[in-house]
């Protein structure tokens, strides 16, 4: 599609593939046109009408709130990145399988660009797989960033970090591969494990030059287990904002956020995760087991 200079929209489509038969897809790979903030990937099993035409949709819906399908698969910034899952690994789709592409798009520019995206899924011999991946979505909406003076790089340096617990659910899971993300004013972001709050952390995601516009996926062979008992994740996002407003948490290019994901075996299902301190004491959630009174109240008002 043609994007309009200053144009922000998120476009979806929902396409059915043309196996017959149950598959086994151990790799996928997305290729971004200019102008794309991200591509999410989804399995989608809500049942909701095919749509081959890019329409405006919720960003980050089945991200934020995977309960109406199986959610995302994979998740892109990257203008080429490939995603190989561990040998006995890998994602089921169903014959004739639903898949939803959303992408984000921001033209920064003063000409009109022509935007494209692309999927492409490997399948495997299904002997050879005995995992079932899935996808984690983890971070803090906890962002408030002053203003400064724009473009005044002597702006300070802005830190968001957090602790996150994981729930019992998700012990004894195996994460592959993580993701860091942050909006543009996002300089770093880092990702640790802790046996406890207080233990030394143990580095997982620390890029040597964090992109914000082109995110490294940093992947683990051997795998590394999710954090259990008193333990969890240490993730921090530094900033610069370098506008004259104040900017917050949000899913618009021009907002921020401080998320990472991370694709992990065996499968208890797609999650959202975070750590919040709007609340006396801090809480940890992961949706949609949380429920939907909580999970809703906190995915639309963060």
């Amino acid at each position: 599609l043609d994007v309009d200079p200053g144009q922000e929209d998120t476009r979806c489509v929902t396409l059915e593939l043309s196996n017959d038969t149950e598959i086994k897809v151990r790799a996928l790979r997305n290729q971004l046109g200019n102008s794309s903030h991200h591509l999410i990937v989804y399995r989608d099993n809500s049942g909701d009408p095919l749509n081959s035409t890019p329409t405006p949709c919720q960003p980050f819906a089945g991200t934020l709130n995977p309960s109406g399908m199986s959610g995302p698969i994979m998740v892109t910034q990257r203008a080429d990145e490939s995603l190989l899952l561990p040998n006995d690994v890998a994602y089921t789709f169903a014959p004739h399988q639903h898949i939803k592409l959303e992408m984000h798009f921001i033209n920064t520019g003063d000409a009109v660009v022509s935007l494209s995206a692309q999927t492409d899924f490997t399948s495997v011999d299904p002997s050879t797989v005995s995992q079932e991946a899935d996808f984690l979505f983890i971070g803090s909406p906890d962002i408030q960033l002053p203003a400064c003076s724009a473009q005044d790089e002597s702006c300070p340096t802005q830190t968001v970090e957090a602790f996150f617990n994981p729930p019992p659910s998700l012990d004894d899971l195996n994460i592959f591969a993580i993701t860091g993300h942050t909006h543009h004013l996002g300089r770093d972001m880092q990702v640790a494990t802790r046996a406890t709050a207080a233990a030394d952390p143990v580095p997982v995601y620390a890029p040597d030059n964090f992109s914000w516009s082109e995110p490294e996926t940093v992947t683990h062979s051997p795998t590394f287990p999710i954090p259990s008992g008193a333990g969890g994740f240490q993730f921090s996002c530094e900033y610069k904002n370098t506008t004259n407003a104040e900017v917050a948490f949000g899913e618009s290019a021009n907002n921020e956020m401080c998320f990472f994901w991370a694709y992990y075996y065996p499968s208890v299902g797609a999650k959202v995760c975070i750590h919040t301190d709007q609340f006396a004491g801090g809480i940890d959630v992961c949706c949609p087991d949380a429920g939907p009174q909580i999970c809703d109240n906190l995915i639309q008002q963060p």
